[in-house]
């Protein structure tokens, strides 16, 4: 018909203390990143800054370049400005999903022990 008051009230205690156990490992996960978390985020909007601006102006160089060697009909500066841009998107979702990857295998590691 159930479980004795006696059985529902240990097992009440044990999943309150796992919960508690979760609390403290993050707190001291936590604790132990510290500020190295804030200026790894700063360094990961730079590089991703970076990532899509060194492409951009590359494509705009080589566009002038162009331009002025060869003048034609469509802006050469225009088109490699737009594939510069496309590039450096590019490489920032190749960073942002690989140090994705990075932080969800640490967090599968932390919970597997």
């Amino acid at each position: 018909m159930g479980t004795p008051p006696a059985r529902e009230e240990h097992d009440g205690k044990d999943r309150f203390t796992e919960k508690v156990e979760e609390k403290e490992s993050r707190k001291l996960r936590a604790r132990r990143k510290g500020k190295h978390e804030v200026w790894f985020g700063l360094g990961m909007f730079g590089l991703i800054g970076w990532a899509v601006a060194i492409p951009t102006i590359l494509g705009i160089v080589i566009g002038i370049w162009i331009d002025s060697r060869w003048p034609g009909r469509f802006s050469w500066t225009l088109m490699f400005l737009v594939f510069g841009v496309i590039i450096g998107c590019l490489n920032a979702w190749f960073w942002v999903s690989r140090e994705r990857e990075e932080i969800e295998k640490e967090q599968r590691d932390e919970e597997e022990t």
